[in-house]
């Protein structure tokens, strides 16, 4: 039989019934910095459409140099072409429904509809990160042209290799795109080579470089799980530079941010009040060597150092 024992004094349990207990809001740990949403350059659009006009390449633009007698000058013009590309801008939605005895019972200390827009409004936000990245139509890694596509000599991210990719965005380059693995690759090939890449303060962050451009990470690139193997990208950014660009559209009813909207849809007739999260973006890449892109590189390989 086990003894029992007389208390003298008020137990643990019992007092924590009368305890306040000290509580955060909703961790999501799916959420990151989003460090190339920050990076972009934005344009407003008026009507959710972006034409971009380009010169036709084929056509020679002639100029006179040294022109000192009363010869005629060369004649020219400069050609654009006749179907330029247009970009439309694409939609994410979502529908939240939060029951209404939930927000009025069990708003304290924290507010239930807001808590649950934040974490919906952040993982729309995360979605658009990864459409920017990925997208099918817009997505950076589907607009490099063949001939900014390089493969990497030995599988993992060399110095030699973002050399190799800063010749190919060399006016102006902004930042390289990669995933932290890819980032991680390249330091120790650094390492190894007696190298170690400097590093640069960003929003308070530190960041690798090299040649002076941040390697910036994000987990929006993925890495192939069956091979290890990713891609590292290089970006020029902004329209002043003929680089890359986000889109948005401006002065949404409900704007929360740019692009970015909540409305209130109504009650239903099940006590379910609903609201509508909707964001509006694209991106477009306004010259061929305003982006370049590493392929075939491998995050796996590791140095014994003595």
């Amino acid at each position: 039989m086990p003894e029992t024992v007389t208390r003298l004094s008020l137990g643990e349990q019992a007092a924590f019934q009368l305890a306040d207990v000290t509580k955060t809001p909703p961790q999501y740990g799916a959420i990151t910095p989003r460090w190339l949403v920050r990076l972009l350059d934005w344009k407003p659009l008026e009507a959710g459409t972006f034409r971009l006009n380009r010169v036709a390449e084929d056509k020679a633009i002639e100029v006179t140099c040294g022109h000192i007698d009363e010869s005629a000058l060369a004649a020219t013009y400069v050609d654009y072409l006749e179907k330029p590309r247009e970009y439309r801008l694409s939609s994410i939605n979502a529908i939240l429904n939060v029951h209404t005895r939930v927000s009025d019972i069990f708003s304290s200390p924290y507010d239930q509809v807001r808590e649950q827009l934040r974490l919906l409004i952040e993982s729309v936000k995360e979605k658009q990160e990864y459409e920017l990245v990925n997208n099918a139509d817009y997505g950076f890694l589907n607009n490099v042209p063949d001939s900014q596509k390089i493969q990497t000599r030995k599988g993992a991210p060399t110095p030699d290799d973002l050399d190799e990719l800063l010749t190919k965005v060399w006016k102006e380059p902004s930042f390289f795109l990669a995933h932290p693995r890819a980032i991680a690759a390249f330091g120790r090939e650094c390492t190894r080579r007696g190298v170690p890449p400097p590093t640069v303060t960003l929003f308070g962050n530190p960041f690798l470089t090299w040649r002076g451009i941040p390697l910036i990470p994000t987990d929006k690139i993925n890495v192939r799980s069956r091979d290890g193997k990713t891609k590292i990208l290089l970006l020029r950014v902004g329209e002043r530079k003929q680089g890359v660009i986000g889109l948005f559209q401006p002065g949404l009813q409900g704007e929360q941010s740019p692009g970015l909207s909540v409305r209130f849809m109504g009650i239903s007739s099940k006590s379910l009040a609903s609201y509508l999260i909707s964001l509006y973006c694209s991106a477009a890449v306004l010259t061929d060597d305003a982006i370049a892109l590493l392929e075939n590189v491998e995050v796996g390989q590791y140095h014994e150092y003595k």
